[in-house]
């Protein structure tokens, strides 16, 4: 389980070093094989690959008959890139994908459980600057009666 933010820069060639707190895991779990994709909020989404190769059955699956459904498919598994972690623990993130979430050199990695999100850094302080969905009557009805 991949838990945790941590912020980050890319290299120059737009590597990121996955923290070593998380390398063991992946190597275990997928032997450093990753995918990465788009996300609808701008972020990009990275998945060892067993856990992506599930996603993307199940999204083959669907009928592509309903637009939504194709948006959906042609944004995760139109983006998605295949990526093995380097000696040094480091990934190669794509100039498309970059470009789609508007990475520059610092980003953010917020563990979320089976996945990792990457974040621009800006937007990611942005984003958690709002009170989003933690406002009261804000949570949606499969929260109702959830407790931390």
């Amino acid at each position: 389980m991949f838990r945790g933010i941590s912020q980050l820069n890319l290299d120059v060639k737009g590597r990121l070093a996955v923290p070593a707190r998380h390398r063991d895991a992946l190597l275990e779990r997928c032997a450093g094989h990753l995918v990465i994709t788009a996300d609808a909020d701008r972020c990009l989404l990275v998945y060892p690959l067993p856990d992506w190769e599930l996603i993307q059955q199940k999204l083959e699956g669907l009928s592509n008959l309903d637009p939504r459904v194709r948006e959906l498919q042609r944004r995760l598994i139109g983006f998605a890139v295949d990526v093995d972690m380097d000696g040094a623990g480091r990934v190669l993130i794509s100039p498309a994908l970059r470009e789609y979430a508007q990475l520059d050199k610092a980003v953010v990695l917020v563990g979320q459980g089976k996945k990792f999100e990457l974040w621009n850094k800006d937007t990611w302080e942005q984003l958690i600057a709002r009170p989003g969905g933690l406002t009261p009557g804000g949570l949606p009805p499969e929260l109702e009666g959830f407790s931390l």
